[in-house]
């Protein structure tokens, strides 16, 4: 079992960063592909980023790409998606997610969510 917990979110002006943080339970982190998605009002939930088990590999939407930075550290069993040149469309609700699966940007996949943070980015 793995407890996930979403910090990080606020309100942001557009053009401005946020970095969230994830942190997790259990001695498992590192046997984890971790993931980020996002869910906009009234939206189905949508994948953000993922990264492989070492941290070796990343993964990005394409309406992400080139602005945000997923990381973790299996040290401190933390996943961080740092969010650069945010966006108002960049609004919704950011979920952390763990997959003990192969690399996947579907929700289905992932077998343990956090409560999710919520990130505003004003115009």
């Amino acid at each position: 079992q793995v407890q996930l917990v979403e910090s990080g979110g606020g309100l942001v002006q557009a053009g401005g960063s946020l970095r969230l943080a994830c942190t997790t339970s259990g001695r498992t982190f590192s046997t984890y592909r971790m993931g980020w998605f996002r869910q906009a009002p009234g939206k189905e939930r949508e994948f953000v980023a993922a990264i492989s088990r070492s941290g070796g590999s990343e993964y990005y939407a394409d309406s992400v790409k080139g602005r945000f930075t997923i990381s973790r550290d299996n040290v401190k069993n933390i996943v961080y998606l740092q969010m650069n040149s945010l966006k108002p469309e960049d609004t919704a609700v950011y979920y952390c997610a763990a997959n003990r699966g192969g690399n996947s940007a579907y929700v289905h996949d992932y077998d343990y969510w956090g409560q999710g943070t919520q990130v505003t980015v004003s115009s």
